[in-house]
């Protein structure tokens, strides 16, 4: 998604008020440096400031989405990198280890599962104590 550009209403009320203050007098000087001519040169560097921050921020889109394209191209090209190893030299080799795969015979199954699944608590193994093979509950034997 392109970056928001920027529009300064600041900017377009300073150029209505210089537009109404130049049908008074285009080189009106009010003290203080406070002059039409110097209001406009203001005006002006905000303009050109605020054009190439919004430039800035095409630019910035422009790298964003070029660097995304090669961050894609460059996962692509690690998997493939990995299957060629993979093909020249079979998936159980050394070298598909050493390339960062994992070697099919180092392969444990079942383990996927487990280690999602969180280690039961002394409240649940207590629970599964006291059920028969049958799924009925017994009661707890009172200890004193």
């Amino acid at each position: 998604m392109a970056r928001r550009k920027r529009t300064s209403l600041v900017l377009e009320r300073a150029v209505r008020r210089a537009a109404s203050i130049n049908s008074i007098d285009p080189k009106l000087d009010l003290g203080n440096g406070l002059t039409l001519p110097a209001f406009s040169t203001l005006i002006e560097t905000m303009r050109t400031r605020e054009n190439a921050y919004n430039s800035a921020l095409s630019s910035l889109d422009k790298l964003y989405r070029e660097m995304l394209q090669t961050e894609s191209e460059l996962g692509d090209m690690t998997e493939h990198m990995l299957m060629a190893v993979a093909t020249r030299y079979g998936k159980s080799s050394v070298e598909y280890g050493m390339a960062g795969g994992v070697p099919k015979n180092q392969r444990r199954k079942g383990l996927r599962g487990e280690s999602e699944s969180p280690t039961p608590s002394s409240e649940q193994l207590s629970f599964v104590a006291n059920v028969d093979s049958n799924g009925n509950g017994k009661k707890p034997v009172a200890t004193s």
